[in-house]
């Protein structure tokens, strides 16, 4: 048998303490917690977001070297750049720690991450090719985002 760089059969990363404590209490039978679900990055508060984010940059990189094969499909390092990518990613975390727990809801997971990977390589198109070898490219010019009025003005 060969030896390689890559652990083959790594294990998912484990959430932290305090995210799992959260989301536990969240989902009590006799729950005290009602925040937003842990998934919904936007919606915690800044110490459980960082919290998150840190272990989801770790997810990402389990999700990386144990199923990309083809360029296309690498999360880019700068996932966090991406806000599309990280609700996506954070939600598709969270299923995959369910989904383990039977067979059938670990095939659902699989074909949920394919479809994954092939939303996010659309959204990313050309310029994601550069973000996936350390080049971060910011919203394409085409993307006149700036044009749309103000939120607080509406």
């Amino acid at each position: 048998m060969t030896t390689t760089s890559i652990t083959l059969f790594a294990p998912f990363p484990d959430q932290p303490a305090d995210l799992a404590e959260y989301a536990a209490a969240r989902s009590a039978e006799e729950a005290e917690t009602y925040g937003p679900p842990p998934w919904d990055i936007g919606a915690l508060p800044e110490e459980l977001r960082a919290s998150l984010l840190e272990w989801l940059d770790t997810v990402c990189r389990w999700l990386n070297q144990t199923y990309t094969w083809q360029p296309q499909h690498a999360i880019p390092p700068c996932w966090q750049e991406h806000e599309h990518l990280g609700y996506e990613i954070a939600a598709l975390a969270f299923a995959r720690a369910d989904a383990y727990e039977d067979a059938g809801s670990a095939v659902v997971w699989h074909e949920q991450y394919a479809r994954f990977q092939t939303r996010m390589s659309e959204a990313l198109g050309k310029a994601g090719d550069e973000c996936r070898v350390g080049r971060h490219e910011n919203r394409p010019a085409r993307f006149q985002l700036d044009a749309w009025a103000s939120t607080a003005s509406l």
